[in-house]
């Protein structure tokens, strides 16, 4: 291990607020709300507004707002049962007390030990209150889904917001020309359920816009949400490698091995190097292992 001394101070990240867990089945039923809701909605937008537009040769709208209905709900129950970067559980035999450096693009990082799960967190790795897991890369909880975001499923994140923004426009826009379309007609159940279905999906549309304008700015500068004003940035991101970089490494770039079944280091109980996936905001050529 490199001698402190010769390196710039240690740098103690920040830590989510804590946060009093809940009985598992109170955000388990909103999230099946959530999906419940959803397809309720869906089901009501195709049987009446979609449906007439259909009847009437416009075909166009309901094909389109079918893919992305689809595209919706697959990636809504995909990141409901997706691994959000769950690290193994270690030991007590590892040992709180040792003070464990890994080294990130010349800024040292002292691994932090985590009372539940009895290991050494490698940098960006926090212990969910909400799940009582340790999470590779985390990025928050989404109680919507009731599941962390992190490494392995922060593509699944970004595809439903993306998803969702798509499929609430198109809604928007296939009811307002259903309406119009039906101005001479008298008020009919179709016109109602177009209102019901036209309200909802315009209240959502922009915080969905904005909440994916943020994840973007997020993955530019390879940020996390729950950072908020980086402390230890100092004028310098150690895991931003550049726009490009960043978005590849997020969104293309492959996941690694699952680090729930790679063998952890027996001494102190983080992953080996091969176990810290390129995908995350910072490559295994970045860190020097604590152990070596």
């Amino acid at each position: 291990m490199p001698l402190l001394k010769d390196a710039m101070p240690l740098i103690k990240e920040t830590h989510p607020p804590p946060q009093a867990p809940l009985p598992w089945i109170l955000p388990s039923l909103f999230a099946a709300f959530n999906v419940v809701l959803l397809v309720v909605f869906s089901g009501l937008f195709f049987a009446f507004p979609c449906r007439w537009l259909a009847q009437n040769g416009e075909w166009a709208f309901p094909l389109v707002t079918g893919l992305l209905c689809v595209l919706t709900i697959f990636s809504l129950v995909s990141l409901n049962f997706s691994d959000p970067g769950i690290l193994h559980q270690g030991s007590n035999e590892q040992g709180p007390m040792v003070v464990h450096v890994v080294w990130v693009n010349h800024r040292a990082f002292r691994l932090q030990w985590c009372r539940k799960c009895c290991f050494h967190r490698p940098p960006r790795t926090y212990h969910c209150p909400w799940c009582n897991i340790c999470v590779e890369d985390f990025d928050h909880h989404c109680k919507w889904v009731n599941n962390c975001i992190g490494h392995r499923n922060f593509r699944f994140f970004m595809l439903l917001v993306l998803s969702l923004c798509l499929y609430s426009g198109a809604m928007l826009v296939t009811c307002l020309i259903f309406l119009v379309r039906t101005t001479h007609l008298p008020f009919s159940m179709d016109k109602a359920i177009a209102i019901l279905v036209a309200v909802p999906a315009a209240s959502f549309l922009v915080p969905l816009f904005l909440l994916l304008l943020i994840q973007a700015m997020s993955v530019s500068a390879a940020e996390r949400s729950y950072e908020g004003k980086c402390r230890y940035l100092q004028g310098y991101n150690p895991f931003d490698h550049g726009c490009a970089n960043n978005w590849y490494l997020t969104i293309c770039a492959p996941l690694g091995p699952n680090s729930t079944q790679a063998q952890c280091c027996p001494c102190c109980g983080t992953a080996p190097d091969e176990a810290l996936s390129a995908a995350r905001p910072f490559t295994p050529s970045d860190v020097r292992s604590p152990c070596t």
